[in-house]
């Protein structure tokens, strides 16, 4: 019989994940996993094969777990416009309240874009999101265009937090989606020509 693993891959996923938000994805050797983890460079490579393997099953990982929390927070929020705002203010604890905690953060992001399979789990994680908003704003006459304008008011935010940062990102980003949606309801929505010919669905 195999003999048992001394530790879960998803522990020791988690484990990856942790080294790389501390020193970013190229700190992520066999070397410096076998010393976080205790387990020998040679299972390691058992394990995954490769460095590149092992930050590929690492960001997946990753993923699983926001996929997770967002199922979790679309559950809980009510079909308003208020919980369209504390679904993206709630994904928003992730960030943390320091910029350069977030700066970290957009090195994994430079992975998911390089890597297909990893961006294919960001389009699917959007058109998720948009669901969820969509149905949010269901009272609105585009909701499905409404929710796509929210979730880039959302990141837009947090890349200007990062600018000006000066107190919790929490507090910022629900400043700046309430204001969206005081405007929102103070003008009529922009009509698809404004956006060009670009497919919105």
């Amino acid at each position: 019989m195999p003999r048992p693993r001394s530790l879960s891959d998803q522990h020791l996923l988690d484990l990856v994940l942790t080294l790389i938000h501390a020193e970013g994805p190229e700190a992520a050797t066999f070397s410096a996993v076998s010393k976080a983890s205790g387990l020998s460079g040679s299972t390691l490579v058992q394990r995954f094969s490769t460095k590149a393997a092992m930050l590929r099953q690492a960001l997946l990982h990753a993923w699983d777990q926001l996929d997770a929390e967002t199922a979790r927070l679309c559950g809980a929020i009510p079909r308003t416009q208020q919980g369209a705002v504390a679904l993206l203010v709630g994904l928003s604890q992730n960030y943390g309240d320091s910029a350069a905690v977030y700066a970290d953060g957009l090195r994994l992001l430079r992975e998911d874009f390089r890597d297909p399979a990893l961006r294919a789990r960001g389009a699917a994680w959007g058109r998720t999101l948009v669901e969820a908003i969509s149905a949010c704003l269901a009272k609105s006459s585009r909701p499905e265009m409404i929710a796509r304008l929210m979730l880039a008011q959302w990141q837009g935010s947090l890349l200007w937090w990062g600018f000006e940062a000066d107190g919790p990102v929490v507090p910022y980003v629900e400043s700046q989606l309430q204001e969206f949606l005081a405007e929102l309801g103070s003008s009529s929505p922009p009509s698809p020509a404004f956006f060009g010919k670009q497919d919105l669905a």
